[in-house]
Protein backbone atom coordinates (compact mmCIF):
# COMPACT_ATOMS: atom_id res chain seq x y z
CA UNK A 1 0.00 0.00 0.00
CA UNK A 2 1.37 3.39 -0.92
CA UNK A 3 0.08 6.91 -0.74
CA UNK A 4 0.29 7.26 -4.47
CA UNK A 5 -1.91 9.75 -6.25
CA UNK A 6 -5.50 8.61 -6.35
CA UNK A 7 -8.60 10.27 -7.75
CA UNK A 8 -10.42 11.37 -4.60
CA UNK A 9 -13.68 11.76 -6.54
CA UNK A 10 -13.57 8.04 -7.40
CA UNK A 11 -12.79 7.29 -3.73
CA UNK A 12 -15.76 9.41 -2.69
CA UNK A 13 -17.97 7.52 -5.15
CA UNK A 14 -16.88 4.21 -3.59
CA UNK A 15 -17.72 5.51 -0.11
CA UNK A 16 -21.06 6.89 -1.38
CA UNK A 17 -22.11 3.51 -2.81
CA UNK A 18 -21.20 1.86 0.48
CA UNK A 19 -23.19 4.47 2.40
CA UNK A 20 -26.28 3.91 0.24
CA UNK A 21 -26.00 0.12 0.63
CA UNK A 22 -25.66 0.50 4.39
CA UNK A 23 -28.82 2.64 4.49
CA UNK A 24 -30.75 0.10 2.40
CA UNK A 25 -29.68 -2.78 4.66
CA UNK A 26 -30.64 -0.66 7.67
CA UNK A 27 -34.13 -0.08 6.29
CA UNK A 28 -34.60 -3.77 5.45
CA UNK A 29 -33.84 -5.21 8.90
CA UNK A 30 -35.72 -2.65 11.02
CA UNK A 31 -39.18 -4.13 10.38
CA UNK A 32 -38.23 -7.77 11.23
CA UNK A 33 -36.44 -6.53 14.36
CA UNK A 34 -39.47 -4.49 15.39
CA UNK A 35 -41.71 -7.53 14.87
CA UNK A 36 -39.40 -9.68 17.01
CA UNK A 37 -39.05 -7.36 19.98
CA UNK A 38 -42.49 -5.59 19.89
CA UNK A 39 -43.09 -1.85 19.65
CA UNK A 40 -42.23 -1.40 23.33
CA UNK A 41 -38.96 -3.28 22.90
CA UNK A 42 -38.11 -1.20 19.85
CA UNK A 43 -38.73 1.90 21.94
CA UNK A 44 -36.29 0.53 24.56
CA UNK A 45 -33.74 -0.18 21.85
CA UNK A 46 -34.07 3.31 20.33
CA UNK A 47 -33.77 4.97 23.74
CA UNK A 48 -30.62 3.00 24.59
CA UNK A 49 -29.17 3.65 21.14
CA UNK A 50 -29.74 7.42 21.49
CA UNK A 51 -27.68 7.50 24.72
CA UNK A 52 -25.03 5.23 23.18
CA UNK A 53 -24.78 7.49 20.08
CA UNK A 54 -24.32 10.60 22.24
CA UNK A 55 -21.54 9.01 24.33
CA UNK A 56 -19.90 7.68 21.16
CA UNK A 57 -20.05 11.21 19.71
CA UNK A 58 -18.21 12.62 22.72
CA UNK A 59 -15.63 9.82 23.01
CA UNK A 60 -14.56 8.75 19.52
CA UNK A 61 -16.96 9.81 16.73
CA UNK A 62 -14.49 12.27 15.18
CA UNK A 63 -11.45 9.98 15.40
CA UNK A 64 -11.45 8.90 11.70
CA UNK A 65 -11.44 12.55 10.56
CA UNK A 66 -8.64 13.53 12.95
CA UNK A 67 -6.46 10.50 12.15
CA UNK A 68 -7.00 10.90 8.40
CA UNK A 69 -6.11 14.60 8.46
CA UNK A 70 -2.98 14.36 10.64
CA UNK A 71 -1.50 11.21 9.08
CA UNK A 72 -2.11 12.34 5.47
CA UNK A 73 -0.06 15.49 6.17
CA UNK A 74 2.86 13.34 7.39
CA UNK A 75 2.59 10.96 4.42
CA UNK A 76 2.75 13.92 2.04
CA UNK A 77 6.08 14.88 3.65
CA UNK A 78 7.19 11.21 3.51
CA UNK A 79 7.51 11.18 7.30
CA UNK A 80 6.48 7.54 7.63
CA UNK A 81 7.88 7.14 11.16
CA UNK A 82 5.82 10.07 12.43
CA UNK A 83 2.74 8.80 10.56
CA UNK A 84 3.08 5.41 12.27
CA UNK A 85 3.63 7.10 15.63
CA UNK A 86 0.39 9.02 15.16
CA UNK A 87 -1.37 5.72 14.40
CA UNK A 88 -0.05 4.19 17.65
CA UNK A 89 -0.90 7.27 19.74
CA UNK A 90 -4.40 7.35 18.24
CA UNK A 91 -4.93 3.74 19.29
CA UNK A 92 -3.76 4.54 22.82
CA UNK A 93 -6.06 7.59 22.87
CA UNK A 94 -9.19 5.64 21.91
CA UNK A 95 -8.34 2.72 24.22
CA UNK A 96 -8.16 5.14 27.17
CA UNK A 97 -11.06 7.43 26.24
CA UNK A 98 -13.24 4.67 24.78
CA UNK A 99 -12.51 2.39 27.73
CA UNK A 100 -13.49 5.06 30.27
CA UNK A 101 -16.64 5.95 28.29
CA UNK A 102 -17.63 2.26 28.04
CA UNK A 103 -17.14 1.72 31.80
CA UNK A 104 -19.13 4.84 32.70
CA UNK A 105 -21.94 3.75 30.38
CA UNK A 106 -22.06 0.25 31.84
CA UNK A 107 -21.89 1.27 35.49
CA UNK A 108 -24.18 4.30 35.33
CA UNK A 109 -26.69 2.96 32.77
CA UNK A 110 -29.62 3.19 35.25
CA UNK A 111 -28.77 6.89 35.79
CA UNK A 112 -28.16 7.71 32.12
CA UNK A 113 -31.50 6.35 30.90
CA UNK A 114 -34.90 6.89 32.54
CA UNK A 115 -36.57 3.75 31.13
CA UNK A 116 -35.79 0.68 33.30
CA UNK A 117 -36.53 -1.69 30.43
CA UNK A 118 -33.77 -0.07 28.33
CA UNK A 119 -30.99 -0.33 30.95
CA UNK A 120 -29.93 -3.84 29.88
CA UNK A 121 -29.78 -2.78 26.21
CA UNK A 122 -27.57 0.21 27.11
CA UNK A 123 -25.23 -2.03 29.12
CA UNK A 124 -24.98 -4.43 26.19
CA UNK A 125 -24.06 -1.46 23.97
CA UNK A 126 -21.36 -0.20 26.38
CA UNK A 127 -18.46 -2.38 25.04
CA UNK A 128 -19.35 -1.27 21.49
CA UNK A 129 -18.21 2.27 22.41
CA UNK A 130 -14.73 0.87 23.12
CA UNK A 131 -14.49 -1.15 19.91
CA UNK A 132 -15.97 1.66 17.76
CA UNK A 133 -13.08 3.96 18.69
CA UNK A 134 -10.48 1.39 17.61
CA UNK A 135 -12.39 0.75 14.39
CA UNK A 136 -12.41 4.51 13.75
CA UNK A 137 -8.61 4.71 14.04
CA UNK A 138 -8.11 1.96 11.45
CA UNK A 139 -10.59 3.58 9.08
CA UNK A 140 -8.95 6.98 9.44
CA UNK A 141 -5.50 5.44 8.91
CA UNK A 142 -6.41 3.92 5.55
CA UNK A 143 -8.33 7.04 4.50
CA UNK A 144 -5.08 8.97 5.01
CA UNK A 145 -3.68 6.91 2.12
CA UNK A 146 -6.47 8.31 -0.08
CA UNK A 147 -8.26 4.98 -0.32
CA UNK A 148 -11.85 4.54 0.81
CA UNK A 149 -12.16 0.90 -0.29
CA UNK A 150 -11.27 -0.60 3.09
CA UNK A 151 -13.60 1.75 4.97
CA UNK A 152 -16.42 1.08 2.50
CA UNK A 153 -16.14 -2.70 2.70
CA UNK A 154 -15.89 -2.60 6.50
CA UNK A 155 -19.06 -0.47 6.69
CA UNK A 156 -20.98 -2.97 4.56
CA UNK A 157 -19.66 -5.93 6.58
CA UNK A 158 -20.55 -4.12 9.81
CA UNK A 159 -24.12 -3.47 8.68
CA UNK A 160 -24.70 -7.00 7.33
CA UNK A 161 -23.53 -8.58 10.60
CA UNK A 162 -25.52 -5.99 12.53
CA UNK A 163 -28.73 -6.83 10.63
CA UNK A 164 -28.41 -10.62 10.93
CA UNK A 165 -27.08 -10.66 14.50
CA UNK A 166 -29.67 -8.14 15.81
CA UNK A 167 -32.60 -10.31 14.75
CA UNK A 168 -30.92 -13.61 15.72
CA UNK A 169 -29.75 -12.33 19.12
CA UNK A 170 -33.17 -10.83 19.86
CA UNK A 171 -34.91 -14.16 19.28
CA UNK A 172 -32.16 -16.04 21.17
CA UNK A 173 -32.29 -13.83 24.29
CA UNK A 174 -36.08 -13.84 24.34
CA UNK A 175 -36.11 -17.65 24.12
CA UNK A 176 -33.40 -18.06 26.78
CA UNK A 177 -34.33 -15.47 29.41
CA UNK A 178 -37.72 -13.85 28.78
CA UNK A 179 -40.89 -14.96 30.50
CA UNK A 180 -44.30 -14.72 28.88
CA UNK A 181 -44.56 -11.22 30.32
CA UNK A 182 -44.62 -8.55 27.56
CA UNK A 183 -42.18 -6.30 29.43
CA UNK A 184 -39.71 -9.17 29.78
CA UNK A 185 -39.88 -9.96 26.06
CA UNK A 186 -39.36 -6.28 25.21
CA UNK A 187 -36.40 -5.93 27.61
CA UNK A 188 -34.46 -8.95 26.36
CA UNK A 189 -35.45 -8.35 22.77
CA UNK A 190 -34.03 -4.81 22.95
CA UNK A 191 -30.83 -6.21 24.49
CA UNK A 192 -30.57 -8.67 21.57
CA UNK A 193 -30.91 -5.81 19.08
CA UNK A 194 -28.16 -3.95 20.95
CA UNK A 195 -25.94 -7.05 20.86
CA UNK A 196 -26.28 -7.07 17.07
CA UNK A 197 -24.86 -3.54 16.91
CA UNK A 198 -21.81 -4.67 18.86
CA UNK A 199 -21.32 -7.80 16.74
CA UNK A 200 -21.47 -5.64 13.61
CA UNK A 201 -18.77 -3.28 14.93
CA UNK A 202 -16.58 -6.25 15.91
CA UNK A 203 -16.95 -7.75 12.42
CA UNK A 204 -15.95 -4.44 10.82
CA UNK A 205 -12.99 -4.14 13.21
CA UNK A 206 -11.75 -7.69 12.50
CA UNK A 207 -11.86 -6.93 8.77
CA UNK A 208 -9.82 -3.72 9.20
CA UNK A 209 -7.26 -5.50 11.43
CA UNK A 210 -6.92 -8.22 8.75
CA UNK A 211 -6.36 -5.58 6.06
CA UNK A 212 -3.74 -3.90 8.24
CA UNK A 213 -1.91 -7.17 8.87
CA UNK A 214 -1.84 -7.91 5.13
CA UNK A 215 -0.28 -4.49 4.52
CA UNK A 216 1.89 -4.39 7.65
CA UNK A 217 5.10 -5.55 5.94
CA UNK A 218 4.86 -2.83 3.29
CA UNK A 219 4.00 -0.17 5.89
CA UNK A 220 6.90 -1.11 8.19
CA UNK A 221 9.33 -1.24 5.27
CA UNK A 222 8.59 2.45 4.61
CA UNK A 223 8.94 3.22 8.32
CA UNK A 224 12.36 1.55 8.56
CA UNK A 225 13.62 3.31 5.41
CA UNK A 226 12.43 6.72 6.62
CA UNK A 227 15.43 8.96 7.41
CA UNK A 228 13.38 11.60 9.23
CA UNK A 229 15.48 12.90 12.11
CA UNK A 230 12.84 14.97 13.88
CA UNK A 231 10.38 12.62 15.51
CA UNK A 232 7.21 14.09 16.98
CA UNK A 233 6.92 13.46 20.71
CA UNK A 234 4.00 11.41 21.98
CA UNK A 235 2.90 14.41 24.04
CA UNK A 236 2.78 16.66 20.96
CA UNK A 237 0.85 14.04 18.98
CA UNK A 238 -1.69 13.68 21.81
CA UNK A 239 -2.18 17.46 21.80
CA UNK A 240 -2.66 17.52 18.00
CA UNK A 241 -5.16 14.64 18.07
CA UNK A 242 -7.10 16.26 20.91
CA UNK A 243 -7.11 19.66 19.19
CA UNK A 244 -8.50 18.04 16.03
CA UNK A 245 -11.10 15.89 17.78
CA UNK A 246 -12.60 18.56 20.04
CA UNK A 247 -13.81 21.04 17.37
CA UNK A 248 -15.35 18.24 15.29
CA UNK A 249 -17.20 17.03 18.40
CA UNK A 250 -18.43 20.58 19.05
CA UNK A 251 -19.64 21.14 15.47
CA UNK A 252 -21.41 17.76 15.44
CA UNK A 253 -22.90 18.53 18.85
CA UNK A 254 -24.26 21.87 17.56
CA UNK A 255 -25.83 20.08 14.59
CA UNK A 256 -27.44 17.48 16.86
CA UNK A 257 -28.59 20.03 19.41
CA UNK A 258 -30.26 22.01 16.61
CA UNK A 259 -32.51 19.00 15.91
CA UNK A 260 -33.46 18.73 19.60
CA UNK A 261 -34.04 22.50 19.82
CA UNK A 262 -36.22 22.51 16.71
CA UNK A 263 -38.39 19.72 18.10
CA UNK A 264 -38.75 21.40 21.50
CA UNK A 265 -39.54 24.84 20.07
CA UNK A 266 -42.02 23.48 17.53
CA UNK A 267 -44.03 21.46 20.06
CA UNK A 268 -43.97 24.19 22.71
CA UNK A 269 -45.31 26.88 20.37
CA UNK A 270 -47.57 24.53 18.38
CA UNK A 271 -49.52 23.72 21.55
CA UNK A 272 -50.61 27.36 21.75
CA UNK A 273 -51.69 27.63 18.10
CA UNK A 274 -55.39 27.73 17.26
CA UNK A 275 -56.58 24.68 15.29
CA UNK A 276 -53.40 22.76 16.24
CA UNK A 277 -53.94 19.72 18.43
CA UNK A 278 -51.17 17.67 20.05
CA UNK A 279 -51.99 14.79 17.73
CA UNK A 280 -51.76 17.01 14.63
CA UNK A 281 -48.43 18.45 15.82
CA UNK A 282 -47.08 14.90 16.31
CA UNK A 283 -48.21 13.94 12.80
CA UNK A 284 -46.71 17.04 11.17
CA UNK A 285 -43.38 16.67 12.96
CA UNK A 286 -43.32 12.98 12.02
CA UNK A 287 -43.69 13.93 8.34
CA UNK A 288 -40.90 16.50 8.64
CA UNK A 289 -38.37 14.32 10.48
CA UNK A 290 -39.37 10.85 9.31
CA UNK A 291 -40.05 11.55 5.62
CA UNK A 292 -38.79 14.92 4.40
CA UNK A 293 -35.44 14.91 6.24
CA UNK A 294 -34.78 11.23 5.48
CA UNK A 295 -35.09 11.83 1.73
CA UNK A 296 -33.11 15.07 1.85
CA UNK A 297 -30.25 13.24 3.57
CA UNK A 298 -29.89 10.58 0.84
CA UNK A 299 -28.14 12.81 -1.75
CA UNK A 300 -26.38 14.69 1.07
CA UNK A 301 -24.73 11.35 1.96
CA UNK A 302 -22.76 11.64 -1.29
CA UNK A 303 -21.46 15.04 -0.15
CA UNK A 304 -20.55 13.49 3.21
CA UNK A 305 -18.50 10.80 1.43
CA UNK A 306 -16.81 13.47 -0.68
CA UNK A 307 -16.02 15.41 2.50
CA UNK A 308 -14.27 12.35 3.98
CA UNK A 309 -12.34 11.83 0.74
CA UNK A 310 -11.26 15.45 0.33
CA UNK A 311 -9.79 15.86 3.85
CA UNK A 312 -6.58 13.80 3.31
CA UNK A 313 -6.19 15.14 -0.25
CA UNK A 314 -6.34 18.82 0.73
CA UNK A 315 -4.39 18.19 3.94
CA UNK A 316 -1.46 16.61 2.06
CA UNK A 317 -1.36 19.48 -0.48
CA UNK A 318 -1.43 22.00 2.34
CA UNK A 319 1.39 20.21 4.18
CA UNK A 320 3.52 20.49 1.03
CA UNK A 321 2.60 24.21 0.81
CA UNK A 322 1.08 23.48 -2.58
CA UNK A 323 -1.71 26.02 -2.13
CA UNK A 324 -2.51 26.15 -5.83
CA UNK A 325 -2.90 22.36 -5.88
CA UNK A 326 -5.09 22.52 -2.77
CA UNK A 327 -7.33 25.14 -4.43
CA UNK A 328 -7.58 22.95 -7.52
CA UNK A 329 -8.76 19.99 -5.44
CA UNK A 330 -11.25 22.25 -3.65
CA UNK A 331 -12.62 23.33 -7.03
CA UNK A 332 -12.96 19.71 -8.17
CA UNK A 333 -14.74 18.71 -4.95
CA UNK A 334 -17.24 21.57 -5.06
CA UNK A 335 -17.86 21.13 -8.79
CA UNK A 336 -18.54 17.40 -8.41
CA UNK A 337 -20.81 18.11 -5.43
CA UNK A 338 -22.95 20.56 -7.39
CA UNK A 339 -23.12 18.24 -10.41
CA UNK A 340 -24.85 15.73 -8.11
CA UNK A 341 -26.69 17.97 -5.62
CA UNK A 342 -28.45 20.32 -8.07
CA UNK A 343 -30.10 17.61 -10.24
CA UNK A 344 -30.93 15.66 -7.06
CA UNK A 345 -32.77 18.70 -5.67
CA UNK A 346 -34.64 19.30 -8.95
CA UNK A 347 -35.47 15.59 -9.30
CA UNK A 348 -36.87 15.36 -5.76
CA UNK A 349 -38.93 18.51 -6.38
CA UNK A 350 -40.58 17.47 -9.67
CA UNK A 351 -41.13 13.81 -8.68
CA UNK A 352 -41.95 14.45 -5.02
CA UNK A 353 -45.46 12.97 -5.10
CA UNK A 354 -44.65 9.58 -6.72
CA UNK A 355 -41.48 9.24 -4.61
CA UNK A 356 -43.44 9.82 -1.40
CA UNK A 357 -46.27 7.55 -2.56
CA UNK A 358 -43.78 4.74 -3.24
CA UNK A 359 -41.80 5.03 0.00
CA UNK A 360 -44.39 6.37 2.46
CA UNK A 361 -47.83 5.49 1.04
CA UNK A 362 -49.91 6.78 3.98
CA UNK A 363 -52.77 8.67 2.31
CA UNK A 364 -53.41 10.92 5.31
CA UNK A 365 -50.00 12.60 5.11
CA UNK A 366 -49.03 12.01 1.47
CA UNK A 367 -50.00 15.49 0.24
CA UNK A 368 -48.14 17.22 3.10
CA UNK A 369 -45.02 15.09 2.65
CA UNK A 370 -44.95 15.62 -1.13
CA UNK A 371 -45.54 19.37 -0.82
CA UNK A 372 -42.79 19.66 1.77
CA UNK A 373 -40.34 17.79 -0.45
CA UNK A 374 -41.24 19.90 -3.48
CA UNK A 375 -40.74 23.22 -1.70
CA UNK A 376 -37.86 22.17 0.54
CA UNK A 377 -35.63 20.12 -1.76
CA UNK A 378 -33.36 23.15 -2.32
CA UNK A 379 -31.78 22.40 1.06
CA UNK A 380 -30.02 19.44 -0.63
CA UNK A 381 -27.83 21.97 -2.46
CA UNK A 382 -27.00 24.01 0.64
CA UNK A 383 -26.37 21.02 2.92
CA UNK A 384 -24.18 19.34 0.29
CA UNK A 385 -22.08 22.45 -0.24
CA UNK A 386 -21.68 23.13 3.49
CA UNK A 387 -20.77 19.48 4.20
CA UNK A 388 -17.95 19.49 1.65
CA UNK A 389 -16.71 22.93 2.72
CA UNK A 390 -16.60 21.61 6.31
CA UNK A 391 -14.25 18.86 5.11
CA UNK A 392 -12.12 21.37 3.20
CA UNK A 393 -11.69 23.61 6.27
CA UNK A 394 -10.81 20.60 8.42
CA UNK A 395 -8.33 19.48 5.76
CA UNK A 396 -6.40 22.77 5.94
CA UNK A 397 -6.38 22.69 9.73
CA UNK A 398 -9.06 25.36 10.30
CA UNK A 399 -11.13 23.02 12.46
CA UNK A 400 -12.58 25.70 14.75
CA UNK A 401 -14.09 27.75 11.92
CA UNK A 402 -16.95 25.31 11.12
CA UNK A 403 -17.81 25.35 14.86
CA UNK A 404 -18.07 29.15 14.84
CA UNK A 405 -20.07 29.14 11.61
CA UNK A 406 -22.43 26.44 12.91
CA UNK A 407 -23.06 28.42 16.10
CA UNK A 408 -23.83 31.65 14.19
CA UNK A 409 -26.15 29.78 11.82
CA UNK A 410 -27.88 28.06 14.76
CA UNK A 411 -28.60 31.33 16.59
CA UNK A 412 -30.12 32.95 13.47
CA UNK A 413 -32.00 29.73 12.69
CA UNK A 414 -33.62 29.60 16.14
CA UNK A 415 -34.62 33.28 16.04
CA UNK A 416 -36.18 32.83 12.59
CA UNK A 417 -37.99 29.65 13.64
CA UNK A 418 -39.53 31.25 16.73
CA UNK A 419 -40.57 34.33 14.71
CA UNK A 420 -42.24 32.25 11.97
CA UNK A 421 -44.06 30.02 14.45
CA UNK A 422 -45.25 32.98 16.56
CA UNK A 423 -46.22 35.43 13.83
CA UNK A 424 -47.34 33.28 10.89
CA UNK A 425 -49.73 30.37 10.42
CA UNK A 426 -47.20 28.30 8.44
CA UNK A 427 -46.99 25.58 11.09
CA UNK A 428 -44.56 22.79 10.19
CA UNK A 429 -43.48 24.73 7.09
CA UNK A 430 -41.82 27.19 9.49
CA UNK A 431 -39.54 24.37 10.62
CA UNK A 432 -38.78 23.42 7.02
CA UNK A 433 -37.96 27.05 6.08
CA UNK A 434 -35.80 27.51 9.17
CA UNK A 435 -33.89 24.33 8.24
CA UNK A 436 -33.31 25.68 4.74
CA UNK A 437 -32.09 28.95 6.27
CA UNK A 438 -29.66 27.08 8.54
CA UNK A 439 -28.19 25.10 5.65
CA UNK A 440 -27.97 28.26 3.50
CA UNK A 441 -26.13 30.18 6.23
CA UNK A 442 -23.68 27.31 6.77
CA UNK A 443 -23.10 27.19 3.02
CA UNK A 444 -22.40 30.95 2.80
CA UNK A 445 -20.28 31.21 5.97
CA UNK A 446 -18.15 28.17 5.11
CA UNK A 447 -17.79 29.41 1.53
CA UNK A 448 -16.49 32.78 2.75
CA UNK A 449 -14.03 31.00 5.05
CA UNK A 450 -12.73 28.73 2.28
CA UNK A 451 -12.35 31.71 -0.04
CA UNK A 452 -10.43 33.66 2.63
CA UNK A 453 -8.02 30.93 3.72
CA UNK A 454 -7.33 29.33 0.32
CA UNK A 455 -7.77 32.36 -1.93
CA UNK A 456 -10.21 30.20 -3.87
CA UNK A 457 -12.67 31.83 -6.29
CA UNK A 458 -15.82 30.15 -7.59
CA UNK A 459 -16.54 29.98 -11.29
CA UNK A 460 -20.20 30.68 -10.50
CA UNK A 461 -21.40 29.95 -14.01
CA UNK A 462 -19.80 26.52 -14.14
CA UNK A 463 -20.45 25.69 -10.49
CA UNK A 464 -24.11 26.71 -10.27
CA UNK A 465 -25.70 28.19 -13.43
CA UNK A 466 -24.85 25.50 -16.00
CA UNK A 467 -25.69 22.52 -13.76
CA UNK A 468 -28.94 24.29 -12.83
CA UNK A 469 -29.90 24.80 -16.50
CA UNK A 470 -29.08 21.14 -17.26
CA UNK A 471 -31.08 20.03 -14.19
CA UNK A 472 -34.11 22.08 -15.31
CA UNK A 473 -33.98 20.35 -18.72
CA UNK A 474 -33.67 17.00 -16.94
CA UNK A 475 -36.53 17.80 -14.54
CA UNK A 476 -38.80 18.86 -17.40
CA UNK A 477 -38.12 15.63 -19.30
CA UNK A 478 -38.68 13.55 -16.14
CA UNK A 479 -41.95 15.29 -15.31
CA UNK A 480 -43.31 15.04 -18.86
CA UNK A 481 -42.42 11.34 -18.98
CA UNK A 482 -44.05 10.72 -15.61
CA UNK A 483 -47.19 12.72 -16.47
CA UNK A 484 -47.62 11.04 -19.86
CA UNK A 485 -47.28 7.49 -18.52
CA UNK A 486 -49.36 8.20 -15.42
CA UNK A 487 -52.14 9.58 -17.65
CA UNK A 488 -52.12 6.35 -19.67
CA UNK A 489 -51.87 3.74 -16.90
CA UNK A 490 -53.09 5.74 -13.85
CA UNK A 491 -50.27 4.49 -11.63
CA UNK A 492 -47.87 7.05 -10.19
CA UNK A 493 -45.66 4.29 -8.76
CA UNK A 494 -45.18 2.56 -12.12
CA UNK A 495 -44.70 5.87 -13.96
CA UNK A 496 -41.90 6.90 -11.59
CA UNK A 497 -39.25 4.47 -12.83
CA UNK A 498 -39.44 5.35 -16.55
CA UNK A 499 -39.21 9.02 -15.53
CA UNK A 500 -35.98 8.35 -13.62
CA UNK A 501 -34.58 6.26 -16.48
CA UNK A 502 -35.23 9.13 -18.92
CA UNK A 503 -33.80 11.74 -16.53
CA UNK A 504 -30.30 10.26 -16.31
CA UNK A 505 -29.25 10.38 -19.99
CA UNK A 506 -31.03 13.72 -20.51
CA UNK A 507 -28.97 15.28 -17.70
CA UNK A 508 -25.77 13.71 -19.06
CA UNK A 509 -26.37 15.25 -22.49
CA UNK A 510 -27.55 18.60 -21.09
CA UNK A 511 -24.60 19.07 -18.71
CA UNK A 512 -22.12 18.47 -21.52
CA UNK A 513 -23.97 20.67 -24.02
CA UNK A 514 -24.23 23.56 -21.54
CA UNK A 515 -20.48 23.37 -20.89
CA UNK A 516 -20.97 22.28 -17.30
CA UNK A 517 -18.28 19.64 -17.70
CA UNK A 518 -15.38 19.22 -20.10
CA UNK A 519 -13.35 16.27 -21.35
CA UNK A 520 -10.68 16.45 -18.64
CA UNK A 521 -13.25 16.73 -15.84
CA UNK A 522 -15.26 13.84 -17.23
CA UNK A 523 -12.19 11.61 -17.01
CA UNK A 524 -12.02 12.24 -13.25
CA UNK A 525 -15.44 10.66 -12.77
CA UNK A 526 -15.88 6.98 -11.88
CA UNK A 527 -15.75 5.10 -15.22
CA UNK A 528 -14.68 8.42 -16.73
CA UNK A 529 -12.97 6.82 -19.75
CA UNK A 530 -16.18 4.93 -20.59
CA UNK A 531 -18.29 8.07 -20.20
CA UNK A 532 -15.90 10.00 -22.43
CA UNK A 533 -16.02 7.28 -25.08
CA UNK A 534 -19.84 7.31 -25.04
CA UNK A 535 -20.02 11.10 -25.25
CA UNK A 536 -17.66 11.14 -28.24
CA UNK A 537 -19.66 8.46 -30.04
CA UNK A 538 -22.74 10.59 -29.49
CA UNK A 539 -20.79 13.63 -30.80
CA UNK A 540 -21.37 15.50 -27.54
CA UNK A 541 -17.67 16.37 -27.20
Amino acid sequence: MSPKKKNFIVQAAILSVAGILVRIIGLLYRNPLNAAITDVGYGYYQSAYAIYAMILLISSYSIPTAVSKVISAKLALKEYKNAHRIFHVSLIYVVIVGGIAALITFIFAPVLIDRPGAVLALRVLAPTIFFSGILGVFRGYFQAYNTMVQTSISQIIEQIFNAVASIAAAYALIAAFASSNTNSISKYGAAGGAAGTGIGVLAGLLFMVLVYMLNRRIILKKVYRDKTRKLDSYKDIFIVIFSMVTPVILSTFIYNISTALDMTIFFKIAEQMPHMTKNLADIQYGVFSGKYMILINVPVAIASALSSAVIPTVSSRFALEDYEGASQKVGQALHFTMLIAIPSAIGLAVLAYPIMELLFPSKDTLALAADMLTTGSISVIFYSMSTVSNGILQGIGKVTIPVRNAFIALVIHVIALVAMLEYTDWGIYSLMLATILYSFLMCILNGISVRHHLQYRHDFGKLIIRPFIAAIVMGSAAFLTFYSIDTLIHSAKLALFPAIIVALPVYFVAIIKTGGINEEELLNFPKGATLLRISKRMHLL
